[in-house]
């Protein structure tokens, strides 16, 4: 029965993890510098932040000063090598058009500056955005990056953690 269950959690890791590169070079690193831009990662920080649990209400306000006072470009470079070794290099190509178009403008918008949603919505793209959203290098970047998305969170939040204690 362990064997079972530890192939069923290998199985559904390998998925998550297929792209992963142990060493990236500057290329994927760039790539994945330019999605963290393209996705306004600073406002991802913010979010993660403001959705942590503090011992206070005067340690909440310490945090999202810091918070708030980081520069975007530090962030970006500091989450472009763990993402990096998440992401392929086309992926995070393929993602930064997707999030530098108008459609992935609003989904942006609508992540960062919406309230909490018991059946989150997203907005409704136009037909050509609609094209695009079909394209095989969309739907096979997409499908990799979903895979990897909660990975990108846990780096933010650990990128949380480094900010908090002052690293």
């Amino acid at each position: 029965m362990k064997f079972v269950a530890a192939f069923l959690t290998s199985a559904l890791l390998a998925g998550a993890v297929h792209a992963a590169t142990a060493n990236p070079d500057a290329t994927q690193i760039k790539a994945a510098h330019d999605l963290m831009a393209a996705m306004q990662a600073e406002k991802m920080m913010r979010m993660t932040a403001g959705m942590s649990k503090y011992a206070s209400p005067d340690q909440r306000k310490q945090v999202m000063d810091k918070v708030i006072k980081l520069q975007p470009e530090f962030v970006y470079s500091k989450l472009a090598m763990p993402v990096a070794k998440l992401l392929s290099t086309e992926t995070s190509l393929e993602m930064t058009r997707f999030y530098q178009s108008s459609y992935g403008q609003r989904v942006l918008h609508d992540t960062y500056n919406s309230s909490a949603q018991l059946y989150p919505t997203q907005p409704k793209p136009t037909p050509a955005e609609q094209a695009e959203l079909k394209k095989p290098a969309y739907l096979k970047a997409e499908k990799e990056f979903k895979a990897n998305e909660q990975a990108i969170n846990h780096e933010t939040f650990v990128l949380l953690k480094e900010v908090i204690n002052g690293k």
